[in-house]
């Protein structure tokens, strides 16, 4: 996991690594990424356990999603 702490709410981090709001809840109940705080509105994420991204410089439109975080170890694959 990331030594550094940068906590952005579920919106900023789907758009940081190209995923959707649903992608990033899955991967912090994988254990790929860590929740912080608990209940509607309130949780956020380090965006240093996310994967940036390939976005246009310009327009900010979406090239390629950031890659996948892994698993954390001793977990099974579903």
């Amino acid at each position: 996991m990331a030594d550094r702490l940068a906590l952005v709410d579920e919106e900023a981090a789907a758009y940081y690594a190209g995923r959707p709001g649903v992608t990033i809840r899955r991967w912090a109940h994988e254990g790929r990424i860590r929740r912080y705080g608990s209940g509607r509105g309130k949780v956020r994420y380090n965006v240093f356990e996310l994967n940036r991204a390939d976005r246009n410089e310009d327009t900010g439109e979406l090239i390629a999603s950031g890659e996948v975080p892994p698993m954390p170890a001793g977990a099974k694959a579903a």
